[in-house]
């Protein structure tokens, strides 16, 4: 696998990443125990312009400061006061550009999954949706900031390639407060994966 680098991150177009960022495999080693899946959900947040992004109108708190960091480090919020999502940060310092990642396809470390999220069996549920990704690859709010250029944390190209017809594109999920920028088609996911979250269509 070859790692992303910086300069994948470091670009302007978010939807474009987040489009990109399908089939790639989002890996997470922790004390020398490794977890890993296939990206087939994500959501581009496009910053200051983007009414659902946490960084709408220039809005920065401590949470949210990460988002105005160089791309390349993950950005992990608390939903709900439960759930752990994880966020790719992109674009350059100061534009808060960011990808959620809302499901993977299970590769490797699957009975570690298990365990962290307490399930008897490798369902659909295990990695789909943005809160089952965090909690099965084991990434907390802790872990915000992080960088995904070392090897704690770490999105790769195996060379598994997608075809154009493959990849959906349709509004993202929960954000009606966001008015007409709700229905911005900034929601990618890979044709009948059994692993996307939420609505199909």
């Amino acid at each position: 696998m070859r790692k992303l680098d910086y300069y994948f991150y470091n670009r302007a177009d978010v939807v474009n990443i987040a489009r990109e960022l399908l089939g790639k495999v989002l890996v997470t080693q922790w004390d020398g125990v490794v977890t890993s899946g296939r990206i087939v959900e994500t959501e581009a947040y496009r910053g200051i312009t983007d009414k659902a992004s946490h960084a709408w109108s220039g809005r920065r708190t401590r949470r949210t400061e990460v988002m105005y960091d160089d791309g390349g480090k993950g950005y992990v919020y608390l939903c709900y006061g439960i759930h752990h999502l994880f966020n790719v940060v992109t674009n350059v310092k100061e534009t808060p550009h960011a990808v959620l990642i809302r499901a993977i396809e299970p590769l490797e470390g699957i009975n570690i999954m298990l365990q962290r999220t307490g399930k008897k069996k490798p369902d659909r549920t295990l990695t789909s949706g943005p809160g089952n990704v965090s909690k099965a690859l084991g990434l907390l709010v802790s872990h915000s900031g992080i960088s995904l250029l070392e090897e704690a944390v770490f999105i790769a190209d195996d060379g598994y390639v997608l075809k154009k017809r493959d990849i959906i594109a349709t509004p993202r999920i929960g954000v009606d407060y966001a008015g007409e920028d709700a229905l911005l088609p900034y929601r990618f996911f890979i044709r009948d994966n059994v692993y996307v979250s939420g609505r199909r269509q």
